[in-house]
């Protein structure tokens, strides 16, 4: 693997990071310091300010019509439905079914790239996904048996998870052309400012009269902190970088890892303790992250017949 594939691993792995330990404070900051709606504007509102105060400080890079339409649907599939649907169903189901639902993740990438992006499903694809998969859901079925988080559950905050894990795998498919060829600043700028437009009438209202807000307390505040500048601001900056150098499937591998960051942050809080079953499922993650690495893209088959078809064309015939 290059060095430029190595560190879109790295950026992935540090996005997903950032990711699993949201959801505990995401939960906490919903059991009455804010709103579903008002942590979300919250989150596009910094987005929008911080990506394009950055841009000031870097050079200007053009962007066509044609680009900001295609920007247009990436904010609403990867930051709008996706974030809307992210809280409003975190707040109405169990951390278990968030994290069973999440598990679609890659299988759904990788049969929305098929179709989209012509990848090729191969058996080593299959077998990293289905691997993946089986760690994560080793998590899922260790947490529900022993009892941990709550247990209320509705099909609407199911739903939502859903609805949320969709819009951002067709996200993930959909933006690969476009931050292939525009700077992670460009894309986010854009797009957290779309989002912004398209969801400030869903929370102007709820954000200002957040008890947080209301009655500050150091603890509340610093969780939103590192809601908008850790889980917001820096995996959405390191998200196209990963896109730039990794395929969508491999990157959507690394959603596996979220329920083992959250059972590793809730040992180290004294929430939960090491069992035999978090070792072994964080294995299996990445040995499935390593088949769909070591499998073949498109341009890894374009290229392979490519060779082949010069290699029958010089090769020298044969006297009848």
């Amino acid at each position: 693997m290059t060095k430029d594939k190595w560190r879109g691993h790295l950026a992935i792995l540090a996005t997903n990071i950032l990711f699993g330990l949201n959801i505990s404070i995401s939960k906490t900051l919903l059991s009455g310091y804010i709103s579903p709606a008002g942590l979300t504007i919250a989150r596009v509102l910094f987005g929008a300010i911080a990506f394009w105060t950055l841009s000031l400080f870097l050079k200007r890079q053009p962007v066509t019509p044609r680009d900001l339409l295609l920007l247009l649907a990436c904010a609403l599939l990867g930051i709008s439905i996706n974030q809307t649907a992210f809280i409003y169903g975190l707040e109405r189901t169990s951390p278990v079914d968030a994290g069973l639902i999440a598990t679609l993740n890659p299988m759904l990438v990788m049969l929305i790239a098929a179709a989209v992006l012509r990848e090729p499903v191969t058996w080593k694809k299959a077998a990293g996904v289905l691997t993946g998969a089986s760690g994560a859901l080793l998590i899922i079925w260790q947490s529900a048996g022993h009892g941990n988080g709550p247990a209320e559950s509705t099909l609407a905050g199911n739903l939502y998870c859903l609805l949320s894990v969709v819009s951002y795998c067709i996200y993930l498919v959909i933006s690969r052309p476009i931050a292939r060829r525009l700077a992670p600043v460009t894309l986010m700028k854009w797009m957290f400012l779309f989002a912004t437009i398209t969801l400030l009438p869903l929370g102007a209202g709820d954000l200002p009269r957040a008890p947080l807000f209301l009655a500050p307390a150091p603890v509340p505040i610093l969780l939103l902190l590192y809601v908008l500048a850790g889980a917001t601001f820096l995996a959405y900056l390191l998200i196209p970088y990963a896109l730039r150098r990794i395929r969508p499937t491999t990157i959507s591998m690394y959603n596996y890892l979220q329920p083992v960051v959250a059972g590793i942050a809730a040992i180290t809080i004294g929430q939960s303790t090491l069992t035999w079953d978090k070792p072994l499922a964080t294995a299996l993650i990445f040995a499935g992250v390593y088949l769909v690495t070591r499998s073949k893209s498109r341009d890894d088959v374009e290229r392979a017949l490519r060779q082949m078809k010069t290699e029958n064309t010089t090769a020298p015939r044969s006297p009848n």
